[in-house]
């Protein structure tokens, strides 16, 4: 006799195979013949900098260093090692790395490391290049920028000075944004001139800094406030940044101690 449940019973049935076929095909299926080795995901495409929320793994996820090269505290007498493009685009090591948030450029220099001939301090820093050659320009003519936000977080505790951020020339700094102490300043003139930024920064607070030279004088911003122009010109003129520390053991600081910046953007333009 025929039953009138038994359809309902074989179509669910049906339709539970056909569903987990499906389903398994939605899934990519077992591969080779039915090995049951899973399908493996395409390869995502390399990028410089990391996708959004993803966090840095290197300097140079965090800050363009196109059109830089760096200077470190290490090396020879008066011939400290120099890190170029492109085996900069790849490097990390105890005087530039990533800060532990993975946002942060940190730049380590001690007292007693190396420095470069003419100079009697050390420094972990960047050199302004444009291409394989060393960037080299006048505030005669055109508008030449460095914009950075950084921090200054730390300090060498006998002569507590470091310069973050500079124009420099071929021969000499033109202008220097340096903290001593609690003072941040930018100086010029082999500091017979100074602009004082903040007169109480705190060590870890991150600021706001542009420099723009353009009509043979340069403008200092910080935080959005433009200080009064500094009436400066020449040619042969680059950016630096970083941590160029101000002190050494001849002036009784400990080899160990060190001067400490964070970069958190970096941006040069030239224009005209």
């Amino acid at each position: 006799m025929h039953r009138p449940t038994s359809l309902p019973i074989t179509l669910t049935a049906v339709l539970s195979v056909l569903s987990s076929f499906a389903l398994l095909a939605a899934c990519g299926g077992p591969s080779g013949g039915g090995s049951g080795a899973p399908v493996t995901p395409p390869t995502a495409q390399s990028d410089a900098r990391p996708q959004s929320g993803a966090k840095a793994s290197l300097p140079s996820e965090v800050i363009d260093l196109t059109n830089w090269y760096l200077t470190l505290p290490t090396g020879k007498t008066d011939d400290p090692d120099d890190v170029y493009q492109p085996d900069l685009a790849r490097y990390s090591g105890d005087w530039f790395r990533l800060n532990e948030t993975g946002d942060g450029v940190v730049f380590t220099a001690n007292a007693g490391g190396v420095t470069t001939k003419g100079s009697s301090y050390p420094r972990s820093e960047l050199r302004e290049m444009k291409g394989s050659e060393k960037a080299s320009w006048s505030n005669r003519s055109g508008t030449h920028t460095m914009q950075v936000r950084q921090a200054i977080t730390q300090l060498p505790l006998v002569k507590q000075d470091v310069v973050a951020a500079q124009i420099h020339d071929a021969e000499d700094d033109v202008i220097e944004v340096r903290l001593e102490g609690e003072r941040l300043l930018a100086e010029y003139d082999d500091g017979d001139g100074s602009i004082v930024l903040d007169e109480a920064y705190r060590l870890g607070t991150p600021y706001d800094l542009q420099i723009k030279a353009s009509g043979g004088r340069v403008e200092v911003s910080y935080n959005g406030k433009v200080a009064q122009p500094i009436p400066v010109s020449g040619t042969g003129w680059y950016f630096k940044a970083g941590s160029y520390v101000q002190s050494n053991p001849s002036r009784g600081e400990d080899p160990a101690a060190t001067g400490q910046v964070v970069l958190y953007g970096l941006t040069v333009t030239h224009t005209g």
